[in-house]
């Protein structure tokens, strides 16, 4: 793999683009109406953490890069967010918001990782 595909390397980008693809699948459970409000909410929020993972690696600048997972971090608490929010209003189930919120943790705790030895890597 190129030097220009290396965000493909990174484990938490690989976790990002599954979480969309388990809570796409959730979304179509949505009532129609909530298809185009609450669910296109949660798409633009989902397709933004593996999206700014890759366009963070493409950058040169480390402080860009640690800037990007940082938005990263931010589009994935919207998402635990909205989903919290989609069980109250009885969309998905609780067992269903616990089983994303496990990911969304893990998926954060990477983040926090990722960022950590970027900035290091500043100080250094």
């Amino acid at each position: 793999m190129s030097e220009v595909m290396k965000y493909k390397k990174l484990q938490v980008c690989n976790k990002a683009i599954e979480l969309v693809v388990h809570v796409y699948a959730l979304i179509k459970k949505f009532p129609r109406e909530e298809q185009f409000a609450l669910g296109d909410q949660l798409r633009r929020a989902l397709i933004s953490v593996p999206s700014n993972i890759a366009e963070g690696m493409g950058r040169v600048s480390t402080k860009d890069r640690a800037h990007f997972v940082e938005i990263a971090y931010g589009s994935l608490m919207e998402v635990n967010c909205q989903l919290e929010i989609a069980m109250k209003l009885g969309y998905i189930s609780i067992e269903e918001l616990s089983a994303e919120n496990k990911e969304c943790e893990e998926i954060a705790r990477m983040l926090s990782g990722l960022r950590a030895s970027l900035l290091s890597t500043l100080d250094s």
